[in-house]
């Protein structure tokens, strides 16, 4: 039904910038949102940004609030999340997915969410 692919990860210095895409397709016109999350080793995966596809609103997790910004394109079939003022700490598999999950923005649909297969980013000297 639908599709996400995410791109742009890879590895970067602490202080370095990445901008992430997550390219949506199927029916797209379906996705209400698009969340990203991560997963570091060996914790859980946590949501860190979201943004409604309808209006633009984003919402973020207070960790990378000022540096990181969620975006859509015009046909709001790609989402981005650049990574500005990297720490070591945000290194993780970067996911997109169709849900939200933030204290103050928890989106879920009744049917299925979808998810990317995850983009790698190391924020290493």
């Amino acid at each position: 039904q639908v599709q996400l692919v995410e791109s742009g990860g890879g590895l970067v210095q602490p202080g370095g910038s990445l901008r992430l895409s997550c390219a949506a397709s199927g029916f797209t016109s379906e996705i209400e949102v698009i969340g990203w999350f991560r997963q570091a080793p060996g914790k859980e995966r946590v949501g860190v940004s979201c943004i409604d596809m309808d209006d633009g609103s984003t919402y973020y997790t207070n960790s990378v609030k000022g540096r990181f910004t969620t975006s859509r394109d015009n046909a709001k079939t790609t989402v981005y999340l650049q990574l500005n003022s990297l720490k070591p700490d945000d290194t993780a598999v970067y996911y997109c997915a169709t849900r939200c999950s933030l204290p103050s923005r928890y989106y879920v649909t009744s049917g299925s969410d979808y998810w990317g297969q995850g983009t790698q980013v190391t924020v290493s000297s």
